[in-house]
């Protein structure tokens, strides 16, 4: 029988919830889906007209990022796409992508931004894969100390973080305008809590000039965001190949962007350094053109940082 798409309701929340859960391995998808107050309207469901259940969902979230010169744009981020195993090789999100492009370009959404695995699932609806980079090698041997004071960041750091990515982002293509509850809620669903992520004072003010993130599990230290004075990277990387090295990790990739500053600071985490590329990311031009949306996405510097994923 064929599935009824609509958009979700209060009491479809325990159905979503049982359904993310038996497809994720991911507890924050329901805190992140919380964040938007329209998520109701936001969020496609394909209901089971037999069974009175929900067999797929997508979610569309608004959020605002920058183009290629740097002015933020409303885009529809996609996410929290899931269909239960039985219902699989339906189209049913074909379908939901449909109902969320058109609510997509009723509220005025230049493009859509998704990232995913499985890309073919989406080219059909008219999303795009754009290429990015990221940076792997063996750790780099332990460096002499510097002239910044590396250390854990606390939650009194929390509103010099915000400032640094905000001041190392203006202007640059990709990167999302982060609000508060960003930083409350999204940051840390996918960075970890604040003090996992380590910051640079500089030695005479005491004042914060970069923050980095990293992981530090499965079989290599993952570098996820830096934001800051160029000049304190390297120590920054340094203390990174430190702890790497402290859980018996012996290589790190970097998913910061391409810039000439991060390339000259390479060298204090990694020995080997190759560039990797894949395909991860899609966009569809919804208002904006085509070829602004590609600008936006291959601009030189363009990075979705790993905290602002929908």
């Amino acid at each position: 029988m064929t599935a009824v798409i609509r958009t979700a309701t209060g009491a479809d929340d325990p159905a979503l919830a049982a359904l993310w859960r038996r497809c994720f391995d991911a507890p924050h998808i329901l805190d992140l889906h919380a964040l938007d107050p329209d998520r109701h309207r936001h969020t496609f469901v394909a209901q089971n007209a037999a069974e009175d259940g929900i067999d797929a969902v997508v979610v569309y979230v608004p959020r605002l990022i920058r183009d290629a010169r740097g002015t933020p744009r409303r885009v529809g981020g996609i996410g929290s796409v899931a269909t239960r195993p039985e219902a699989r090789g339906q189209g049913l999100v074909r379908r939901l992508l449909e109902a969320a492009e058109h609510t997509m370009r009723a509220e005025r959404c230049d493009w859509s931004l998704l990232f995913t695995g499985t890309p073919g699932v989406y080219r059909g609806s008219g999303w795009q894969e754009f290429a990015s980079t990221y940076t792997e090698g063996m750790l780099a041997p332990p460096a002499a100390a510097g002239e910044f004071r590396i250390r854990a960041a606390t939650a009194r750091d929390a509103t010099e973080v915000a400032a640094l990515h905000h001041a190392y982002n203006a202007g640059r293509p990709l990167s999302s305008v982060r609000a508060p509850e960003d930083w409350a809620v999204r940051v840390p669903a996918w960075c970890g809590p604040l003090d996992r992520s380590l910051v640079a004072e500089d030695p005479g003010s005491g004042a914060l000039v970069g923050r980095l993130v990293a992981q530090y599990e499965g079989e290599c230290v993952e570098v996820r965001e830096f934001a800051g004075a160029p000049e304190c990277l390297g120590e920054l990387f340094a203390a990174v190949g430190e702890r790497g090295r402290a859980t018996g990790l012996g290589r790190a990739r970097v998913r910061l962007p391409d810039d000439p500053e991060i390339r000259a600071a390479l060298p204090a985490l990694l020995t080997d350094a190759r560039q990797v590329t894949e395909h991860v990311g899609m966009a569809r031009p919804l208002h904006a053109s085509a070829a602004d949306v590609r600008a936006a996405v291959t601009a030189p510097g363009a990075v979705h940082w790993y905290g602002d994923c929908f």
